[in-house]
């Protein structure tokens, strides 16, 4: 009697199983087009935007790259990349109830405005915030987070499973070092306690210091 008009629920033991299939096919896809794609992390104002504008300017003549940048509304972001000289594709997540990050789908989506076979490298900015991107995989071959000083030494600790899934870390905004209390002995320490292997730099995007060893890895990749 105890189960009369009880339902039996299906549970679903990987909710994100469709989406790590499609990122596996926009891996293959990508592969084939021999083009590197690197997913951009990292909260709102990290620099995100100010980043791919110095890399685009400093690689431009090198290397064939677009942007696809995903914001929950405005296309301020890809109108500022766009006017750096290469294909830039909005992705406004508000349309779909304003997620907080990018899935598989939505870039796969986006690749439709893309030309693969036209490109080296592939930069997907991704909805600032430090939770949700980390968890979908996109199909990307490397991620990025970008930390800018600002923002304090704790992040990695308050926010682990970004860094940890990140293969590099951008530490960004360190011409504003001599104006704030931040501690980069610490930032590096918390860094390594969540991810031991994980490589950054160290730089301003604005300013341009210290840009040459991101920029060869960019390179490097690309290759």
């Amino acid at each position: 009697m105890a189960n009369r008009g009880r339902q039996r629920i299906p549970i679903v033991t990987n909710i994100l199983e469709a989406n790590d299939r499609v990122a596996d096919d926009n891996r293959r896809q990508f592969a084939d087009a021999g083009v590197f794609v690197v997913d951009i992390m990292g909260s709102p104002g990290a620099g995100k935007t100010a980043l791919l504008e110095a890399t685009i300017e400093a690689l431009l003549g090198d290397l064939r790259m677009a942007v696809v940048v995903g914001d929950i509304t405005t296309t301020r972001d890809a109108e500022r990349l766009a006017r750096k000289g290469v294909p830039a594709v909005q992705i406004t997540t508000e349309s779909f109830g304003g997620a907080c990050h990018l899935e598989a789908s939505t870039l796969r989506q986006a690749l439709d405005q893309i030309d693969l076979d036209q490109l080296d490298v592939l930069f997907v900015e991704n909805v600032g915030n430090l939770v949700c991107p980390a968890e979908f995989d996109i199909g990307q071959r490397q991620r990025v987070v970008v930390h800018a000083v600002t923002e304090g030494e704790d992040k990695p600790l308050k926010y682990p499973l970004a860094f940890r899934q990140a293969d590099l870390v951008v530490i960004n905004k360190i011409d504003l070092l001599p104006h704030l209390d931040y501690d980069v002995v610490a930032l590096r320490d918390n860094l390594q306690r969540v991810n031991p292997s994980v490589q950054w730099f160290e730089l301003s995007a604005r300013s341009g210091q210290n840009m040459a060893g991101w920029l060869d890895w960019v390179r490097r990749q690309a290759k």
